[in-house]
């Protein structure tokens, strides 16, 4: 056995101790009173110069971001932008313009109104029927992120903008804005099932996801806004009929096989035949604002010029980049 230190401890055999040979045992005192507080004397808290109230740093804050942010969109319509111009005169931040006017003023009958109790929100996340583990991992699509929806919803306010139905929702209104893009392809498993068809089957989702049937959400709609050229050219015209999607969506329902099909007869074919499907052109629109608005139709259609200026497109449609107000 190997012994560990060099004396005799107070408990050998040979050892002898205080109270044995008659001394007086000083008490013994704990390691952390030997050495004193370790945090040291407690120093006096230092005086604060006062500050301005919460509020109004905050308005001063969000007034300061608001006209940076002016200045950077100013910045892009120039010679000298500080960021991508596209990256602010895009579709969808028109939309986003548009949507916004609509919100506040537009009457209760437009396509793009607001209604009571509701709301509109950009990026929102839908849900989709078609995911699944095994065989099926291949044909899944993660949820699909739209342009704008507008109704009667909620968006989760931690992590992604995942949109759910409110309980007594009456209206559901999904919008894809465009300039001179088409409809996107769907995912790597099934490319031929574009942004129209599956757009149209994540509506029917969110109301099976609510519990909500179509009959009980009378306003049912999904709009494609792009220029009036577009149409013309008849670039939405076969993607977005109604024959093509129902086609789509059922051909992406038999690629799944028969655990599909209770959904598509119970919530994907009575949401489609109760859903307007149609094509809103920003002519249109901005029309209807001038009617009502006519400065911020105005600000709106310089907006909507650079959007074209700043897009690819085909040499032979015009383009027009004016100055704010033309």
């Amino acid at each position: 056995m190997v012994r560990l230190g060099g004396g005799l401890g107070p408990f050998s055999p040979g050892a002898t101790s205080d109270r044995q040979c008659g001394r007086r045992q000083s008490p013994v005192k704990a390691p952390w009173k030997r050495i004193g507080p370790i945090t040291g004397p407690k120093r006096p808290a230092r005086e604060r110069a006062p500050g301005r109230p919460r509020a109004a740093a905050r308005e001063e804050g969000a007034s300061w971001v608001t006209e940076a942010m002016g200045s950077m969109l100013r910045s892009c319509a120039g010679k000298t932008p500080v960021l991508p111009p596209t990256s602010m005169f895009n579709a969808r931040w028109l939309l986003r313009l548009v949507l916004e006017w609509f919100a506040l003023r537009a009457a209760a009958e437009h396509p793009l109104a607001v209604p009571e109790g509701g709301r509109w929100f950009s990026e929102a996340l839908l849900p989709t029927t078609f995911i699944g583990g095994g065989k099926a991992a291949r044909l899944s699509e993660p949820a699909a992120e739209v342009d704008a929806v507008i109704g009667h919803f909620d968006i989760a306010t931690t992590g992604t903008a995942d949109l759910s139905l409110r309980p007594d929702a009456t209206h559901l209104v999904v919008v894809e804005a465009k300039i001179f893009d088409g409809l996107s392809p769907g995912p790597a498993g099934a490319k031929y099932f574009d942004e129209a068809p599956r757009t149209v089957a994540c509506v029917a989702e969110a109301l099976s996801v609510a519990k909500r049937q179509p009959a009980e959400v009378p306003r049912l709609a999904f709009y494609v806004v792009a220029p009036q050229v577009q149409f013309a050219r008849r670039v939405f015209e076969k993607g977005v009929s109604r024959s093509s999607i129902g086609r789509k969506v059922k051909r992406r329902v038999t690629d799944f096989g028969a655990k599909k099909e209770q959904w598509y007869n119970e919530w994907f074919q009575p949401a489609f035949q109760q859903m307007e499907i149609g094509l809103l052109s920003w002519e249109e629109l901005l029309r209807t604002i001038k009617e009502q608005d006519p400065a911020s139709a105005s600000a709106i259609q310089w907006f909507y010029e650079q959007c074209i200026g700043f897009s690819e497109q085909p040499d032979e449609v015009p383009v027009k980049r004016g100055k704010r107000g033309e």
